[in-house]
């Protein structure tokens, strides 16, 4: 198989943590003889650095070619604690979402046996945890119209919501319920906001159409508790933009660090794969940051490519490293033996190659 790529490396620890997710891709191409043609370009505060736009034209072109896009991390400091910068490198992702249409994002979480200690959460809360979050990626209060009154002390951020918005993320959340355990739960705000209660109309509507999957519905306030005290309960979660982000980086520590996250973000005709975590810039360059969020979003990408054999093997070359014990900073006790970024890529490709 041939296909064209786009790395987005960015930020932060994105560079380190791509590198690692590149390794699997050539370790897959070397094992089944595909041929995986990547194009680098900018995002985010390396790209205003460059070009004084977060997300150029040449990226976009970039983008617009490939088949698929692996990013590694946006963001940095200079802008974050800088209330009056103009350009911010979040401008960059935001508008590659909507120029790409990518606005179903996909966020699968499983607790690895092994791991269970690394979480928070009591152990037996942890049994059977296995759900998949689906986030609508380009309406919302995110996108909506911004105001600041001339003197100031006054601000609006506008959320908006249309049914056809709704109505494609619902589909495909609705399709997901049905190949896993035909469960969905709709996650909204409807006793305040309006377009909560939009949302909860229009998948009701939805519903009939899937006789086998059963639907509830939960604020977004209980669904945070909810999510801790008893996550098992969850199967397919679908929500708006704000709220899926906040509940996914929450659900996060039931897997026992953010650090093992991965996501889709889906269009109509191209797909971008990404770590749901940040650029971690106190991290960058020291060779400590966590690089399986990647490496599963690269067995996403494969997915999606339908390289189902492929993708199935690296994850179990995953699980099997975990087993093991190869183990990055953040999931070790303090002052714990952790292998490096690069040494955990390396055991990993090298368990693909040897299989």
């Amino acid at each position: 198989m041939e296909k064209k790529i786009t790395v987005l490396a960015g930020d932060g620890i994105g560079p380190e943590v791509i590198q690692e997710g590149l390794k699997i891709l050539s370790a897959i191409e070397q094992k089944f003889n595909h041929q995986f043609t990547l194009t680098h370009a900018l995002l985010g505060a390396v790209a205003i650095d460059k070009t004084e736009d977060p997300f150029p034209p040449a990226t976009l072109q970039a983008c617009q070619q490939a088949d698929a896009i692996l990013l590694g991390a946006i963001g940095d400091p200079k802008y974050d604690n800088n209330p009056d910068a103009k350009v911010r490198p979040e401008q960059g992702l935001l508008t590659m979402r909507k120029q790409l249409n990518l606005f179903a994002n996909i966020r699968p979480l499983q607790v690895y046996e092994t791991l269970k200690t690394s979480s928070p959460l009591k152990n037996h809360l942890l049994d059977k945890v296995d759900l998949v979050i689906y986030r609508e990626l380009t309406g919302g209060i995110y996108f909506g119209q911004k105001t600041l009154s001339e003197d100031k002390q006054t601000a609006t951020d506008t959320c908006s919501y249309s049914v056809l918005e709704i109505q494609r993320i619902a589909t495909l959340a609705f399709e997901a319920a049905q190949k896993r355990r035909n469960k969905l739960t709709l996650v909204d705000k409807a006793n305040v906001l309006e377009t909560s209660r939009l949302w909860r109309k229009t998948v009701a509507a939805l519903a009939p159409q899937y006789p086998t999957v059963a639907v509830d519905y939960l604020f977004v306030d209980n669904a945070a508790m909810q999510l801790l005290l008893n996550p098992a309960q969850f199967d397919v979660i679908l929500t708006e933009n704000m709220f899926g982000d906040i509940l996914s980086d929450e659900a996060s520590v039931l897997s026992g660090s953010i650090g093992l996250l991965p996501s889709s973000s889906i269009g109509n005709k191209v797909a971008l794969f990404e770590p749901i975590h940040g650029s971690y810039p106190q991290a960058k360059g020291l060779n400590i940051a966590n690089p399986l969020a990647t490496i599963l979003s690269v067995v996403m990408l494969l997915d999606y490519f339908n390289l189902t054999q492929e993708a199935q093997l690296v994850r179990h070359a995953v699980t099997s490293a975990l087993e093991r014990k190869i183990l990055s900073k953040d999931l070790v006790a303090q002052d714990a033996k952790f292998y490096t970024t690069s040494a955990i890529g390396d055991d990993i490709k090298n368990t693909i190659l040897n299989s």
